[in-house]
């Protein structure tokens, strides 16, 4: 009895000294990431900050790095954002309610959920590949900004269809069930109470997306987008930049003027990326506020 109730005590004294340990650890794999992050973007702030002026973000490239500027490839990624966006959440949005609300228990509906896993985890230079023989050649969109926010489309459309899948589920069945109690039609339902419900949801995945979708390089780089462009774009079909493409042209290079320039490069991107997620979180939460 005496040694039964000395191993409680034993387990019990480990159990907290192992959740401390657990607690550590999980609190270090926060902690070292943040902190990596940190000295990267002071990194780039330290080495950009002083070439980041209003010239610098109106002036086009040039082949000196005291008088080149950004303003192709800012103008080339705000276009490309707006045409993948455009183009992926109708599609990812439909998709996830033909899922979730009409498919679920079919046979194409399991194969198409499994496809859409497999691709989330395809690499980026694939869809690049992709986009090049679909969009590029077999479609004959050419080397356009077209061409580049299709195949972000097709990248950024797993993001879209699952987030949204997870939005609609969230959506009680008690309230699809009062508007058919109310006679609504499983349209009506879906369209009237289903979607306002998952809107801020669908929101969220659709930041996700767009986040991931500025910052790529490789799909556009295999699609054809120029590294050094001197005009703005003046239509979908048009040759175009962005910024990811202009500033692995100047890392590219060995002046180390051109390594400031990619510096403040970053931070205009850092910088457009937020800009475009808070004003999609606060229009989320708009929302969300109106649901409550």
């Amino acid at each position: 009895m005496a040694t039964s109730l000395t191993d409680g005590r034993s387990r019990g004294a480990t159990r907290p000294r192992a959740e401390r340990l657990f607690r550590a650890l999980c609190l270090a794999a926060v902690i070292i990431p943040l902190l990596i992050l940190v000295i990267l973007v002071g990194d780039v702030l330290v080495r950009g900050v002083g070439r980041l002026d209003w010239a610098f973000i109106t002036s086009l490239p040039s082949r000196k790095a005291a008088l080149a500027g950004i303003l192709p490839a800012l103008v080339g990624s705000l276009y490309l954002i707006a045409l993948t966006a455009i183009i992926a959440v109708p599609i990812g949005v439909g998709a996830a309610i033909y899922l979730e609300e009409y498919g679920h228990d079919s046979r194409a509906a399991r194969l198409i959920e499994l496809n859409i896993a497999n691709l989330a985890g395809v690499p980026s230079v694939i869809y690049g590949l992709l986009g090049l023989e679909l969009f590029v050649r077999t479609l004959g969109m050419g080397r356009s900004l077209l061409a580049g926010a299709c195949t972000l489309a097709l990248l950024v459309l797993p993001i879209v269809i699952l987030s949204s899948r997870e939005a609609l589920r969230t959506v009680p069945k008690g309230l699809r069930e009062g508007a058919y109690a109310l006679g609504a039609t499983h349209w009506q339902s879906i369209r009237r109470v289903v979607l306002p419900m998952a809107l801020p949801g669908i929101l969220t995945g659709t930041i996700l997306a767009v986040s991931r979708a500025i910052g790529e390089t490789a799909p556009l780089i295999v699609v054809g987008a120029l590294a050094y462009v001197t005009f703005l774009p003046q239509s979908p079909m048009s040759p175009f930049t962005a910024l990811p493409i202009q500033i692995f042209n100047w890392v590219s290079r060995p002046q180390e003027a051109f390594l400031t320039n990619a510096a403040a490069g970053i931070v205009v991107l850092l910088v457009t990326l937020l800009t475009l997620n808070s004003v999609a979180v606060g229009i989320r939460n708009r929302f969300q506020r109106r649901l409550r």
